[in-house]
């Protein structure tokens, strides 16, 4: 069953083509086309498009759909053209021509536009929460491990003293900001564009605020036009969103990797969390947060996608944006299975005692050592040289004992602060 069924019948190969596997992705989607349909049917029954019968007729209807996807029954068989078309034929198949009326004053364009925006405003929501839950996990772990010292790297050459303490509550607070951009995404996927049609409205008298409260949505995208060109614009700002926090992931797992491996040695995890070589009996692979890393590394490609797929199209509907959605929502599931796995692993971290006395790490304090020298009254620049002429010349021998006090350093993290600033959000 096609929505746009005419009297001529399209070649096979075209079908194919031009469908896709929109049935599969439609999966994703059917729960809120369902939804949506349902506040649509009781707009029209509210402006006297439907009787109070074929009203409860449909509702009925949709009501036995939804607890079909929610139990995982509900399919869409290869006749049908997407998640759309299979619903209205259900209903038609149930209560004839009362399930054709459900169409009425609506495009397939608004529909998928209404169902793409609940599934964004709710996965925007589980991917807030999860954030969150890494969020506290890394902070307790900053709590935890505030005392034990890390070597601090620049251009990966030995730097100055950190600790696992700044390490885990760096990434923690870098979360924060990803919050903020998932918010202002939520914020512009939660207007209702539902009544926009084909992208220009209906002559039917359509109540638009009435399926805006019905649907939850916290305001209308009044302008019919202004709600068509939305299509491509949220999925370009939620890659950029999603983008922002895989590159934290990524950047987190990379530290990870490195800190794992012997010439580091900073970290483990148990043997369970980690695989083997097919030949080599002493290894342990961080698996896991490689593949992270790529995972979150094929998400923040995908913004360049979205740009390239709508960045040179007009105004008005074009059959361009069937190729947005596939790979929008496989982001989407991609990194909440990701902030789940990330989040189960970074708990189970084994964080090694680092012998700060080790040769290696002799040139950690030069800075701090330089900084006692200025403490005491010799010039900064004075103080450099000196310390410079100890190192070139060997008699250098690391004073590490200079505490760092102020906001945000090693000795004073400030967590609570931190934890203030996510209460905010």
């Amino acid at each position: 069953m096609k929505l746009w069924k005419k009297s001529f019948s399209i070649d096979n190969k075209i079908e194919h083509f031009t469908v896709g596997n929109d049935r599969e992705i439609d999966i994703y989607i059917a729960k809120y086309d369902i939804i949506a349909s349902m506040a649509h049917a009781k707009m029209l029954h509210k402006i006297s498009i439907l009787s109070t019968e074929e009203l409860q007729q449909l509702l009925e209807g949709l009501n036995e759909l939804l607890i079909e996807v929610n139990s995982g029954t509900f399919k869409i068989e290869a006749s049908f053209e997407d998640v759309h078309s299979k619903i209205e034929y259900e209903l038609t198949k149930k209560y004839g021509d009362v399930g054709k009326k459900i169409h009425t004053a609506r495009s397939r364009n608004d529909q998928v536009l209404v169902a793409l925006q609940l599934y964004y405003k709710n996965e925007l929501s589980e991917i807030h929460h999860l954030t969150n839950i890494l969020f506290d996990t890394l902070l307790h772990l900053a709590e935890k491990h505030k005392e034990q010292l890390l070597p601090g790297y620049t251009h990966l050459q030995v730097a100055m003293p950190s600790s696992f303490g700044l390490w885990f509550s760096a990434y923690a607070e870098t979360l924060i900001d990803d919050l903020i951009l998932i918010e202002a995404s939520q914020k512009i996927v939660d207007q209702n564009p539902l009544g926009s049609a084909a992208g220009y409205g209906s002559s039917f008298p359509i109540d638009r605020e009435f399926t805006t409260k019905e649907l939850g949505f916290r305001n209308l995208k009044y302008n019919v036009v202004a709600a068509q060109m939305a299509r491509g614009k949220n999925e370009r700002i939620i890659a950029s969103v999603l983008g922002n926090l895989a590159n934290t992931l990524s950047k987190f797992s990379m530290d990870v990797c490195l800190y794992m491996s012997q010439n580091f040695s900073f970290i483990t995890f148990p043997d369970k969390l980690t695989t083997g070589s097919s030949i080599m009996p002493h290894k342990k692979n961080p698996d896991v947060f490689e593949l992270i890393r790529g995972k979150c590394n094929k998400i923040q490609a995908l913004q360049t996608e979205m740009l390239l797929l709508a960045n040179n199209l007009p105004s008005g509907y074009h059959r361009d944006y069937q190729l947005l959605k596939e790979n929008s929502i496989k982001a989407i599931e991609s990194i909440k299975e990701v902030l789940e796995i990330f989040n189960y692993s970074i708990q189970q971290i084994i964080v090694k005692d680092i012998d700060i006395n080790d040769a290696k790490y002799k040139y950690l304090f030069t800075v701090d050592n330089i900084n006692s020298l200025v403490t005491e009254g010799m010039p900064f620049r004075e103080a450099y040289v000196k310390i410079s002429s100890e190192v070139e010349n060997g008699t250098y021998v690391p004073d590490t004992s200079k505490k760092h006090s102020h906001v945000g350093s090693i000795h004073n993290l400030c967590l609570e602060d931190i934890k203030k600033k996510m209460n905010q959000l």
